[in-house]
């Protein structure tokens, strides 16, 4: 199975519930478990907050996602070009720079990929667990039968 979205949303705080319904939609209509939905409306949340509070141009984002097998990766892309801070540049109780940890800790795989002249690409990648009678499995199972 197969399943690819792309959203261009204006880069506003309005955009972000917008593009939690539509992933979590789809997450939950494939029968992906609570957990892992929650887990990759999070770190997606935390990557659009980011575009829309860093960013250092105005216009638009791109949210794209694909479910393979029982993989979710996301990317999410913006035009900007801001400068990110030294580690150790802000301090422990800092109100902001806690996304990327906040991420790492809720996805398998995250990657930032930022240039001048490409803006900031922020990758997330998870693996799905599904609930039992997820959408997934059922056909997963017809097709054994049939093929068998």
């Amino acid at each position: 199975m197969d399943m690819r979205f792309s959203l261009s949303l204006p880069r506003e705080e309005l955009s972000i519930p917008v593009v939690r319904k539509v992933v979590g939609d789809a997450l939950r209509g494939l029968g992906v478990s609570a957990d892992c939905v929650d887990d990759v409306l999070v770190a997606t949340s935390e990557a659009c907050t980011n575009v829309v509070q860093h960013a250092r141009t105005t216009g638009e984002y791109e949210v794209t996602g694909r479910v393979d097998e029982d993989v979710c990766t996301l990317a999410i892309m913006d035009w900007g070009r801001g400068p990110r801070p030294a580690p150790g540049e802000r301090g422990i109780l800092s109100e902001s720079g806690r996304g990327i940890k906040i991420m790492r800790a809720l996805v398998d795989d995250l990657d930032i990929d930022s240039s001048p002249d490409r803006g900031t690409t922020v990758h997330l990648r998870k693996r799905l667990t599904w609930r039992d009678e997820a959408l997934v499995r059922r056909l997963d199972r017809r097709l054994s039968r049939s093929a068998g």
